[in-house]
């Protein structure tokens, strides 16, 4: 039987800082996959450019059953301390828009970074590798991965959520938290696309590929200023995906589609100054073309501002600036970049982020239930919680 000081399941951003962590400190380190490749998802994200973290970072950017759980961790290690790391590589880097900060170059670099950091602390790396039985032992934990017996006295659960099931995500970790006897909240898909029922794709197929930036989306009392887009099947788009993490079933969404504007009084200014104007051709001035058309051939199909009374005008800026939706559900898991919930984190310790009733076993990153917003917050957990662990397994 092969015998580790720490067995960290899962490759990905969390797993492989944790186990940079823990084998600098001295520990023995092993880390698996299932994979062919470590850091699937940094290497997909951002376009290839990885949005690695964001300088607002705070607990404001979280949503979990308990709000203030992530607190710790992302004061322990803050985007700063990553960005050191980033800078300590030499890796090239730029502020895109709203605090996230992405690679120049290629998303690749992140994990050479944090393969770097494991041969540092001597970590052993083994991919394609399943672990297909975990038990408790007097000394840590027995695991059977790849038809070998392993020993260690901590494990700790990296394996991420269910979204993109495409790259192997899988509900694994969430077994292994059931197992011990830690409870998991429920788990649904995040930062993830709408999708309309056929009646309203019908109405508006013409509008797939248009774009608005920026719009506002309100989900509940949580509004979000980014940009948004028509797809054939619903809405999708920065502003929609941060808006689905607040969203459920039944559910209305609030749309602003040209925020900062007084529709109902410019309209009233254009019939007044250009009444021989088209309503499409005004409202083309502050939408995209398609758009406009479309909301004029729905609140306004004949005649020209002039014709247009007053309940109109108010029907043409409401649909615009208060157009109220209600999506029939999500693309899935399927697209989603993140799941929100998983392990209760009643069931573990904020500082350390082990089980409070399993001494020696770990759960960080996504697995957890702390989801962050778009924009290099998820990416933040998962090196502060992988942070965090690394300390102590």
């Amino acid at each position: 039987m092969e015998t580790f000081d720490v067995v960290v399941a899962g490759a990905g951003a969390a797993g492989m800082m944790c186990a940079a962590q823990a084998g600098q400190r001295g520990r023995r380190v092993l880390i698996l996959d299932h994979a062919k490749a470590p850091g699937e998802k940094i290497r997909i994200s951002g376009g290839g450019r990885c949005n690695f973290t964001n300088l607002d970072t705070g607990p404001q950017n979280f949503i979990s059953e308990n709000p203030r759980f992530c607190i710790s961790a992302l004061r322990r290690y803050t985007q700063h301390d990553f960005t050191a790391l980033v800078k300590r590589y030499g890796v090239a880097f730029h502020e895109k828009t709203l605090g996230q900060l992405f690679c120049d170059g290629s998303s690749k670099e992140i994990v050479a970074l944090l393969l770097a950091e494991m041969d540092r602390g001597g970590v052993e790396l083994r991919l394609q590798t399943a672990i297909e039985r975990i038990e408790r032992t007097e000394a840590g934990f027995r695991l059977l991965a790849g038809g070998r017996e392993i020993a260690c006295e901590s494990l700790v659960i990296a394996t991420g959520g269910k979204s993109i099931p495409k790259m192997g995500a899988t509900g694994f970790g969430y077994e292994v938290a059931r197992q011990f006897g830690l409870r998991v909240t429920e788990t649904r898909p995040a930062l993830v696309p709408l999708t309309f029922d056929v009646s309203l794709l019908e109405r508006t197929k013409p509008l797939a590929g248009v774009a608005v930036d920026p719009a506002q989306v309100a989900a509940g009392k949580t509004r979000f200023s980014e940009a948004l887009l028509f797809t054939h099947r619903g809405l999708s788009g920065p502003a929609i995906l941060q808006a689905s993490s607040y969203w459920r079933e039944g559910q209305e969404i609030e749309v602003t589609l040209a925020p900062g504007h007084d529709l109902f009084a410019e309209l009233r200014a254009a019939r007044t100054a250009r009444p021989k104007a088209a309503p499409a051709t005004v409202l083309s001035e502050i939408l995209p073309k398609r758009l406009a058309q479309f909301v004029a051939e729905t609140h306004a199909p004949r005649g020209n501002m002039a014709d247009q009374s007053d309940k109109t005008l108010r029907a043409l800026a409401e649909a615009v600036n208060a157009w109220r939706v209600k999506p029939v559900g999500s693309e899935g898991y399927r697209t989603a970049e993140v799941t929100l919930g998983g392990v209760d984190t009643r069931d573990l310790d904020s500082r350390t982020l082990t089980a409070r009733e399993v001494p020696g076993l770990y759960f960080i990153g996504e697995v957890v239930d702390v989801t962050g917003w778009l924009g290099g917050y998820n990416f933040q957990w998962a090196w502060s919680s992988g942070w965090s662990a690394g300390q102590v397994a």
